[in-house]
């Protein structure tokens, strides 16, 4: 596929697009929304039984607002349908597959038609682009490829820009380094873990990635905090810029950062976006906290209606100052499935994290670990400390971390500091909570 060609202004790749008034993106969304039903009416039987007990029909959503009249979609539905049962092309018919790890029962298999990686490649292209990258920018690409959607997602979105590929994957992370310095990296994409874990590598070998030619940094696929954003930036010198997706509704490119990085646009000519309460499913207003949920609106192979991500966050359709109209989604603030229930209290894994990084003498190196003793629930921490600090020290920086937990997130905690490099490192998604208690079960 050739790259995108445009004399569009700089700011903008799809400028029609991108600042395309609200009442026009929502008319265009309302067509795309009908063509969307019938395609997964006519193609998907699971869909055909579940909108005829719900007696609705594409042409019978008169609003885009009607949208709630349609049935949710969970994870569980593409599990149960394994491998192919919710796709509304024969497999003959579709250009990839893609699959989850399956590290939590069955695979979740997506695919995609020739049209759809087409527009995955657009979309791509379009976050890289709002993101600050440009055609010629080398892009260090260290998400992993494979069945997993980020590396190849970011590949043909970088292609399909114009910038260079360096698809180095995950892994060797010394070895990175290395090529990020020899190849001029000015862009790199991975989790933001796993940057890190890069920037920890280059500091090793007494490598200062701050005075490399990186400017730009597009990492997703995990929650990540503001304070963890923070340390990336100084640690490795770049603008980092958070990028959203999941493999159900695409891959990455369902929504990124601008310049601005003032939440996330989500691409509405291609997605519809609502947010939930999670127990009741009924919608919240604009501005408050709930439960993502995302409908397709041009995918052929896997059209995925009123589909549930068990992301919390919040959406606002007020005006950006990059001039594009689309909503933005807030920061994601954790998933309803890692929220942890503690003693009562409800605290996510990055709001924990928010307390952890940024502490001089302690790395952003961590992991919760949640056991049961008799009917409640306890969660340790394990951090890390910098290399350097005197072990001496150690409790007396861990009775400070428990004191600023409680303080800041309303949960007591045991608090273990641990060597330098003790924490596991990962490659892809960082493993930030380890639950004991079904083992004990």
């Amino acid at each position: 596929m050739r790259p995108i060609e445009t004399s569009a202004p700089a700011r903008y790749l799809h400028p029609e697009l991108e600042t395309m008034p609200r009442e026009q993106l929502r008319a265009l969304q309302l067509r795309r929304l009908r063509d969307t039903i019938e395609n997964a009416y006519a193609n998907v039987p699971t869909v055909r039984r579940r909108m005829e007990a719900a007696g609705v029909r594409g042409r019978d959503l008169r609003t885009i607002d009607d949208v709630g009249l349609l049935p949710f979609t969970l994870k569980s539905d593409l599990r149960d349908h394994y491998p192919f049962g919710l796709f509304a092309r024969p497999v003959g018919e579709l250009a990839r597959l893609h699959a989850s790890s399956g590290t939590t029962g069955k695979s979740t298999v997506v695919g995609y038609t020739a049209q759809d990686l087409d527009q995955w490649a657009d979309l791509m292209a379009r976050s890289f682009h709002a993101a600050g990258a440009r055609r010629g920018d080398v892009v260090h690409n260290a998400y992993g490829y494979g069945l997993f959607t980020g590396g190849l997602g970011a590949h043909y979105g970088a292609e399909r820009l114009g910038a260079v590929v360096v698809p180095v994957s995950g892994g060797a992370t010394e070895r990175q380094v290395t090529l990020m310095q020899d190849f001029g990296a000015t862009v790199l994409c991975s989790t933001p873990s796993y940057a890190l874990a890069i920037a920890e590598a280059a500091e090793h070998q007494g490598i200062d990635l701050r005075m490399g030619k990186l400017r730009v940094g597009l990492f997703g696929a995990e929650p990540w905090s503001a304070a963890m954003r923070t340390e990336i930036e100084a640690r490795i010198g770049l603008k980092a810029v958070d990028i959203y997706g999941l493999s159900e509704i695409m891959g990455p490119g369902v929504a990124c950062e601008c310049e601005h990085r003032d939440g996330l646009h989500g691409w509405e000519d291609h997605f519809l976006f609502e947010v939930i309460d999670p127990e009741t499913g009924k919608p919240v207003p604009e501005g408050e906290a709930g439960e993502l949920v995302i409908t397709t609106l041009t995918k052929q192979a896997l059209p995925m209606i009123r589909y549930r991500t068990r992301d919390i966050t919040r959406i606002t359709t007020a005006p950006c100052d990059c001039g594009r109209t689309h909503a933005r989604i807030l920061r994601i603030t954790g998933r309803n499935d890692d929220m942890l229930i503690i003693r009562g209290v409800n605290v996510y894994p990055s709001q924990v994290e928010a307390v952890i990084v940024g502490r001089p003498q302690l790395a952003p190196h961590y992991q919760l670990v949640v056991t049961r003793e008799g009917v409640l629930d306890e969660v340790q921490v394990e951090v890390e400390a910098q290399p350097g600090v005197d072990r001496a020290t150690y409790n007396g920086l861990a009775r400070e971390l428990a004191h600023a937990v409680k303080v800041q997130c309303g949960i007591s905690t045991r608090v273990t500091v641990l060597d330098p490099g003790a924490v596991a490192r990962s490659q892809g998604k960082a493993v930030r909570v380890r639950d004991l208690r079904k083992k004990e079960a």
